[in-house]
């Protein structure tokens, strides 16, 4: 019998003061983990608050621009009573609704981009971190986004340092013994997911730790695009109606062709 993993235990991070544009956050986020924080934890941040400290704020009103300006792929487009709700595929690689653009948790008249680089931000607060605690960290820059076929939001990774965001286990066996094939834990999301529970939306408490799977924390894991399926390989990388249409356009150049040939 295997031996038991030891327990995870997840608290937020009080004394984060708020967050304005220019300010230093790795040094903000170090200074109040000091007693708290220890090697192996993994730190869980709030994406808000360092799109705040990068200046990623918009007046609310360039909103629809700022949507456009971040989308590489529109994936599905729908009108409804209270405007249009744009699921697009953004610089990220992320397939989020409004690219991610986002009004909560910011000033009234305001909107907030998600941060230029999340992966680097992490790094720079696992660094400042590490300094504080003695040993290695791990940090994943969290954002709330939908899935499919499910209702809600939930918290996943958009950005990641000295994490494995995933746990391959394919080629291990199971507990009756069989092989693993496909499963492959998206330890990232979990980890977001988690430390959501206790930051909250609406609680002020933008930074969580994740305590007890030191196991994942390793400098040299990849980032958050580890978690990122391309639209190649994505049974779902079109809308319902934006596939049906897609259909309709390539059955009838084909039919152009065939005419022409």
């Amino acid at each position: 019998m295997a031996p038991a993993l030891p327990p995870i235990t997840v608290f937020g991070v009080d004394g984060v003061p708020e967050i304005v544009a220019g300010d230093d956050l790795p040094a903000v986020i170090a200074a109040a983990v000091v007693g708290i924080a220890e090697p192996g934890d993994i730190l869980a941040v709030t994406s808000k608050i360092v799109s705040k400290a990068e200046g990623r704020m918009l007046q609310a009103a360039d909103r629809e621009d700022a949507i456009t300006a971040e989308t590489v792929r529109v994936v599905a487009t729908r009108e409804h009573p209270g405007g249009v709700t744009r699921i697009v595929e953004n610089r990220l690689g992320l397939v989020m609704a409004a690219a991610g653009v986002d009004a909560s948790n910011t000033a009234d008249g305001t909107v907030l981009l998600l941060p230029l680089a999340p992966d680097e931000s992490a790094a720079s607060i696992r660094a400042a971190v590490e300094e504080i605690v003695g040993g290695p960290i791990g940090v994943v820059i969290t954002d709330t986004a939908g899935r499919p076929w499910r209702e809600g939001q939930t918290d996943i990774v958009i950005g990641a340092s000295g994490v494995h965001l995933l746990d391959d286990l394919r080629g291990q066996r199971d507990a009756a013994g069989k092989v693993l094939e496909v499963t492959a834990p998206a330890v990232g999301d979990e980890i977001a997911a988690a430390a959501d529970l206790v930051k909250g939306k609406s609680s002020g408490v933008p930074v969580a730790v994740v305590r007890g799977l030191a196991r994942f924390v390793d400098a040299e894991a990849a980032g958050a695009r580890t978690l990122v399926r391309g639209a190649a390989d994505d049974l779902f990388s079109l809308g319902t109606a934006e596939a049906r249409q897609q259909g309709w356009d390539d059955g009838y150049r084909a039919g152009l062709a065939a005419r022409d040939s």
